[in-house]
């Protein structure tokens, strides 16, 4: 798995397709837009996705995003990769 670091992620937020896996109230508090699908419902949501689309995967910490990472790359998704130290790295530059 794939990996990117909070300042390559801040640098190139505008052009990567975020998908944030926090849940509602987490992402009703903060998001920095993307698709949001929090990590309960991401395999029954998982059409709303496109298997071909790179996605950036993003939490607060940078565990759960690792862990959605890996349940859609079991699932043919081979173009994910998790924000290292999630939204709390991001925050903190």
């Amino acid at each position: 798995m794939k990996g990117i670091s909070a300042q390559a992620f801040k640098q190139n937020l505008e052009v990567l397709s975020v998908l944030d896996i926090r849940t509602q109230r987490e992402w009703d508090d903060f998001n920095v837009g993307g698709i949001h699908i929090p990590l309960d419902d991401l395999l029954q949501r998982i059409s709303e996705i496109s298997p071909e689309k790179n996605y950036t995967l993003i939490c607060y910490n940078g565990t759960q995003s690792q862990i959605a990472c890996q349940l859609l790359t079991a699932k043919g998704f081979g173009n994910c990769q998790n924000l290292e130290g999630g939204l709390e790295a991001f925050l903190s530059l």
